[in-house]
């Protein structure tokens, strides 16, 4: 009986992208961004978001977090329609269920490494958070630089800070906007790899925008933004 649960839970996408439209009006007239963008994701499913430079893709991202709205359409993250939700309701489904990755790291200047890790866990009550992010960071290969600030870390250490800060909260769904675009070749592989470490052992699911197609073919899905719509695989 208990078995049947768990599949039953399993069987219900843990992101679904249900005819979403986004268009913007301004003085010169309608920009189309997104056109009918529908797809579903399984929990522990890795998923690359590609296309060109002005595709959509991030907005799409955006949208999948909840910090853009749609002009139609709906996202369902773990089955809850994230826009029947008001904004602060949305901003806690975040803390509880959604990490980022950026590609410009996102990390509080004025904060050590241990502290910037920390800090989802304080902001959403978790206890022994200082154990926790020491362990994450540990986790990451830095636990020599707790004390740290980001000024003196290189941008391979700021992005694995910035891991350490999205995994520590064990989201269900990671997001990552082109989370090796600032770093170099070895280093973004390095960063890559790490990242798809954690997503198996926390299981995950990892959703990244991308224009590395090397990257992309390393995911279990590869979703195609073209002028605004889902090019068919």
């Amino acid at each position: 009986m208990s078995s049947v649960a768990r599949s039953d839970t399993d069987a219900v996408p843990i992101i679904s992208v249900e005819h979403v439209f986004k268009s913007v009006t301004d003085s010169s007239g309608t920009l189309r961004i997104l056109r009918d963008i529908h797809f579903t994701l399984a929990a522990r499913e890795t998923a690359a978001i590609v296309g060109a430079s002005g595709s959509g893709k991030s907005t799409l991202l955006s949208i999948i977090a909840g910090l853009d709205t749609p002009s139609e359409g709906t996202v369902r993250l773990v089955g809850q329609d994230i826009f029947a939700l008001n904004e602060d309701d949305r901003a806690a489904l975040r803390a509880q269920k959604v990490g980022f990755v950026f590609q410009s790291f996102q990390l509080m200047a004025n904060l050590s490494a241990l502290e910037n890790v920390m800090l989802p866990l304080e902001l959403s009550g978790v206890r022994g958070a200082r154990a926790l992010a020491t362990e994450m960071l540990g986790r990451v290969g830095l636990g020599q630089r707790l004390s740290h600030y980001p000024r003196v870390l290189s941008g391979g250490e700021q992005q694995r800070v910035a891991l350490a800060r999205a995994f520590v909260v064990k989201p269900a769904v990671l997001l990552a906007d082109e989370p090796t675009g600032s770093l170099d070749f070895a280093t973004g592989e390095n960063v890559m790899q790490l990242m798809f470490e954690l997503n198996k052992e926390l299981g995950t699911t990892l959703v990244l925008v991308t224009h590395d197609q090397a990257i992309a073919e390393r995911c279990q899905r590869k979703i195609t933004i073209e002028a605004g719509q889902v090019v068919p695989a």
